[in-house]
């Protein structure tokens, strides 16, 4: 029914900025948790946090993969920090179609933080030292939507984004012929 209200748990990662000194562990434990199998590689193109850094000026700012995009965004505002100037996108977290961070750097499709699911918190959160991550869990009461869209619709959407709905569909006929022959 619409309208109702329901309780959800929100998990989020709180970033301090100030603490951040552009270490980079939560890019390495991030990648390697996902590799398949896990802890196999290290590759930070597969991170679902990102570092976004100013070495000359000492700044470091973590930014961890949010929802897929399908559209650019219309927002190009620039913000300046200890003199440096930054565009809207270095602090995005969506994966979109105007750049390539939080795209799973061999296929192309998007990253979203999963929390690690599994573990009790992000291991982001565990491996940064000087505690410039925090996990927080709160309960929000929100109104009731349609269910949430599956990874693998939002996967599709993205590879026919890309590719062609075609494409796509010839190469799944390709596919499934080899599989019955």
């Amino acid at each position: 029914m619409a309208g109702e209200k329901k309780k959800k748990i929100v998990k989020t990662i709180k970033v301090d900025a100030d603490k951040c000194n552009g270490c980079r562990a939560c890019e390495v434990i991030c990648s390697a948790f996902h590799a398949t199998p896990k802890y196999s590689s290290n590759n930070p193109a597969r991170s679902r946090i990102r570092v976004i850094r100013e070495p000359i000026r000492d700044i470091y700012l973590p930014v961890y993969a949010g929802e897929y995009a399908p559209a650019e965004c219309m927002g190009r505002d620039k913000y300046v920090i200890d003199g440096k100037e930054y565009d809207e996108c270095a602090f995005c977290r969506a994966a979109c179609p105007s750049r390539d961070i939080f795209k799973e750097p061999d296929s192309g499709l998007p990253l979203k933080c999963d929390m690690c699911e599994g573990e009790d918190e992000p291991l982001c959160v565990k491996w940064c030292l000087v505690d410039a991550l925090t996990y927080e869990e709160r309960e929000e009461e929100v109104e009731e939507e349609a269910e949430e869209r599956e990874d693998l619709e939002i996967g599709l959407e993205a590879l026919a984004d890309k590719y062609g709905l075609d494409t796509i569909m010839e190469t799944v006929a390709k596919m499934s012929m080899s599989k019955k022959g």
